[in-house]
């Protein structure tokens, strides 16, 4: 049964900064290709993220040249004033310095497996356009869809808000090749109290998330299938 269309492809090649969208890319094993590949972790081995650095958000990573198995693109880092750096070049370790403001490491995991961990419960984070609108309405306020960190965005047949969360335990087949199964809905955190243009924390989207809906917004889904997908590309919902 046909159910819609991709309407926006994200990944996040550096994890918790703000990602890049893309008209096509491979779905791997783990999730779509390079999706939080390059990560900082503290002193206690822990991964850094928003919550600990809100500001890393302001930060834009997106891939430069041709997916390959063998080795990523050049990863271009845009800064909050507009700079861009190259991914482990002096400029930008001396602006990771002052970005983290601690000591930190950073990881690179290999193309063919990043772990969860690095991504988050599983393998890719998808949202539809009608729940998008729904939670604009009972927010109330103008929302920024780069907060919930979502990998796909689906453009519904049926603008039905939340029909995504009662394809649990289905499939979807998004064009001729990739197919995900639906596995459970994502629990949001303060992670999108934080507003991608400036950083600044407004907690009444995560109290209305939890008050309006059980703290649910978006679904998990692990890949059965890999291939290409391309913004556009019909999704079904098998049988």
């Amino acid at each position: 049964m046909l159910v819609g269309h991709i309407q926006e492809i994200t990944r996040h090649p550096v994890k918790s900064f703000t990602g890049e969208q893309v008209q096509k890319t491979r779905v791997m094993d783990y999730g779509l290709y390079g999706d939080r590949s390059h990560a900082f972790k503290d002193k206690n081995g822990k991964f850094l993220t928003i919550t600990q650095v809100p500001e890393m958000v302001r930060y834009q990573a997106a891939f430069s040249g041709e997916e390959t198995l063998d080795q990523y693109p050049e990863i271009k880092v845009k800064t909050p004033t507009g700079q861009v750096l190259a991914w482990g070049g002096e400029a930008f370790h001396e602006e990771m310095e002052r970005l983290l403001n601690q000591e930190a490491t950073t990881i690179v995991y290999p193309p063919g497996n990043i772990p969860l961990g690095a991504i988050e419960e599983e393998n890719i984070l998808l949202v539809s356009d009608a729940s998008i609108g729904e939670l604009t309405k009972l927010w109330g306020k103008e929302l920024d869809g780069r907060r919930f960190r979502q990998n796909l965005v689906l453009s519904l047949v049926n603008k039905t808000p939340f029909l995504e969360e009662q394809w649990f335990g289905k499939r979807i087949l998004i064009g001729n090749e990739v197919e995900l199964e639906i596995k459970r809905y994502c629990e949001r955190c303060m992670i999108i109290t934080v507003d991608p243009s400036d950083s600044q924390r407004d907690p009444t989207l995560l109290k209305t998330v939890v008050k309006e809906r059980n703290n649910h917004f978006g679904v998990y889904a692990s890949v059965i299938k890999i291939g290409e997908i391309r913004v556009g590309d019909q999704v079904f919902l098998k049988d």
